[in-house]
């Protein structure tokens, strides 16, 4: 029995803004929360994709090979951040949550609400604090806290795509629920 001959992919590079600026938009603001980081991002990679054209070797889709390249230009700029700060971590206190951990939002909410309405503006006022202290935390936290807790993207993924090991990982994750527990505290529990 024969193999089936492989399909090979074309590159169509007047089409990319088209049919891909939207899709890599969304890609990477989520990854960076930042509007005009996200353009540039996107550009760059589409720079960059059409410098390395000749690379292209058809294995990929033209939208996988640019992720690609865009997943490249997000690490960079993560590494980019990093270097300026010098590497430095954010020093904090940390609290020994025991089984607990992560269950710190849920804990603090009351249990009892008096009628519906006042419970979805409390949900949106709650919703609308957390963003907030999310958005206070280190960029590198906050993305990858998005990343884990939001988004429910896989550990493994989340570490290849910034080249973290899964222990940096979780240190993150605990610093960054950290910071926001005291964010919360500071801001909506004791207001």
């Amino acid at each position: 029995m024969s193999n089936p001959s492989p399909i090979i992919h074309t590159l169509n590079p007047t089409k990319w803004i088209d049919n891909y600026s939207d899709y890599l938009f969304r890609y990477t603001f989520i990854r960076v929360n930042n509007h005009e980081v996200s353009k540039d991002l996107v550009q760059e990679t589409f720079f960059s994709g059409l410098k390395s054209a000749k690379n292209f070797e058809g294995k990929a889709t033209e939208r996988t090979w640019l992720i690609s390249i865009l997943k490249r230009k997000i690490i960079d700029h993560y590494r980019k951040i990093n270097s300026k700060k010098g590497q430095a971590e954010v020093r904090m206190n940390f609290y020994n949550d025991g089984e607990n951990e992560g269950d710190w939002i849920e804990e603090r909410v009351p249990q009892s609400w008096g009628n519906e309405v006042e419970k979805k503006i409390e949900n949106k006022e709650l919703q609308h604090q957390i963003d907030l202290c999310v958005d206070k935390l280190p960029q590198k936290y906050a993305m990858v806290f998005r990343m884990k807790t939001i988004q429910e993207i896989d550990t493994q993924v989340i570490c290849k795509e910034l080249d973290i090991s899964s222990s940096n990982l979780w240190v993150i994750i605990h610093r960054a629920r950290m910071q926001l527990r005291k964010c919360l505290e500071d801001n909506w529990f004791n207001n």
